[in-house]
Formats: C-alpha cells, structure tokens, sequence
C-alpha cells in the first residue's frame, strides 16, 4: 500500500496546506491521490494521462462513484498533476470528465410534519438545535458550532446571528426572530457554558448519567451525529418519511420563506449560497407559489378575455 513517505505525496501534503482550503478538503485530496498510488501500486507522480482516464472510468463504472465523490477525485488529482507536480499541462482528462448536477428535488416537510417532528424530540438540547436549523437554515455542523458571541443585535435592535466559517470557509448572517432568541437564550441558562450554546457532554460521559453541571464543563461543542441520530429517531416516532434528514430542514427553511414572500436573493444570503442559481430549486417546491402563479394568471387571462 502507498503511504505519504512517497515523495510525491509527501510534498503534495505540505502543498494543499498553502491553499486556502477547508481542513477537510486538503485531507480527501490527499487521500484520493494516495488512493490512485493504491491502485496502481506505483508513485502517482509516475502515470500517465491514459492511466488517469482509466482509473476515472474504474471509478465511475466498476466502484459506481457518484457525482460528488467523481467531483472530489477529478478536484484532487487535477491539483496534483497541474499545479503541484505541473504536469498535464496539455492533458484533457479534466475537461473531458464532466459531472452533471443532480437533477432531482430535495424532499421538504409541510410547516405541521416539521412541528411533529420537533415535539417528538425529548431532550431539550436537541430539539432547541434542530428548531434553530429550521429558523435559520443552518447546515448541521453550523448550528453545533454556535458560540455566544454570534448572537447579535444590530444598531436597530433587530436581532441576527453570525455564522462563522460556513461551507467555503465564508462568514454571513442570518436574521432571527425575538421568540427564536429567547427560546435560545433560555437554552443557555439550563447550562451557562462560556462558549458554546449547545456544549456536548463531558468526554467519556453518558448523555443522561451525567452530573447537573456537566454541559458547562464540556470542553467542545455538542456532536454532528449525535444531532443526526436524534433526528432520525424523530422522524421515525413521527411517521414522516425515510429520506428526511436534518438537512430536509434547510430545504424546509427556504420554502417556507419563500412562501412568506422572502425574496429568493435574501434566502441565497441566508443559506450561504456562492449562485442564485443554487437557490432557484426551491421556487419548484412551493405549492403556495405556484397557487399564487395560477391566480396571477386568472387575472391576466381575463384582461384580455
């Protein structure tokens, strides 16, 4: 097996450590290269154009890869070749594996099966965090990074949170509302952690065998998977349907204002999304909308009856 004692791979490491990406983004580059190295059980450095295609195609129809990991190896390995080792400068492997966007709309709870599934949360911990997910759109591993100094008020008194290093490493803000932040603020009076908001239980401890004071001496932030298992069992105590995870309550956030009559380039601001393009998919989801669309035509068609 290939390992990072590879020159090439070893360089490679320190190399994505200058790029302004994300941790875990320098990490699957380099674990994708190292893959490659596995496959052929050579130094990557050493293949050419003509093995890259091949191990493109082992990944799309032997190890059935989909779109996001193919867009991961293809990110991956052009970095490696073209601007690590600058070879494959003339190569069009890259440009010659195309990755379409997935076509199909994401599932989005009705505002009653997104009230069922929250009181059918027992621990208060978790259900005040998937509650703020549905009121803010934040993506799980936002929400269980909220610190208390990212709940502001503005100069005008209207109250909004900060979200630090979202997708991309990029910061926004988010409205919210009073009732949001008092049901936040007391949250945080069960608990009074210095730090976070929804602080994870103690390392090595039980969620329910743990002393009172427990949450305020957590040393981290309470856990992604936890937040999912939670939500899982949930949703199945609710009846609401398998696909629904707790990104469906980002999907539910930005329907439901758009529903409201938010208008979609705020709701893009608020989910930290880089294109309105990203944000478009939900003028599919609403039925209110397109009830709002089959009366506005009504209208027109008698202007001119």
């Amino acid at each position: 097996m290939i390992n990072s004692t590879v020159p090439s791979i070893a360089t490679f490491a320190a190399f994505v450590q200058l790029k302004d990406y994300r941790q875990p983004t320098k990490k699957e580059y380099v674990r994708y290269v190292r893959r490659l190295g596995d496959h052929y059980d050579c130094d990557p450095a050493t293949l050419s154009e003509d093995q890259i295609r091949a191990y493109y195609l082992e990944l799309r129809q032997v190890r059935k890869f989909g779109g996001s990991a193919m867009k991961i190896a293809k990110c991956a390995l052009r970095c490696f070749y073209r601007e690590h080792l600058k070879l494959g400068l003339t190569w069009t492997v890259f440009e010659d594996l195309r990755i379409a966007p997935p076509q199909t709309l994401p599932l989005v709870l009705t505002r009653e099966q997104v009230a069922t599934l929250l009181k059918a949360v027992q621990l208060p911990r978790y259900r005040t965090a998937l509650g703020l997910i549905y009121h803010t759109g934040l993506r799980v591993g936002e929400a269980v990074r909220i610190e208390l100094r990212d709940l502001r008020e503005t100069h005008t008194g209207h109250p909004r949170l900060h979200v630090r290093c979202g997708k991309g490493g990029k910061d926004r803000f988010v409205p919210l509302s009073a009732a949001m932040v008092k049901e936040l603020r007391d949250w945080w009076k069960t608990h009074k952690h210095p730090t976070f908001l929804f602080p994870g239980p103690t390392a090595g401890g039980r969620e329910r065998g743990q002393p009172a004071d427990a949450a305020a001496r957590a040393d981290t932030h309470l856990s992604v998977s936890a937040v999912q298992t939670t939500f899982r069992l949930a949703r199945a105590a609710s009846g609401l349907p398998a696909e629904a995870t707790v990104h469906t309550l980002r999907h539910c956030y930005a329907t439901h204002l758009l529903e409201e009559g938010v208008s979609l380039r705020l709701i893009a601001q608020y989910l930290g999304h880089v294109s309105l393009d990203t944000t478009v998919i939900y003028t599919h989801l609403t039925p209110l909308n397109e009830a709002r669309t089959r009366a506005a035509l009504e209208v027109l068609h008698r202007a001119v009856a």
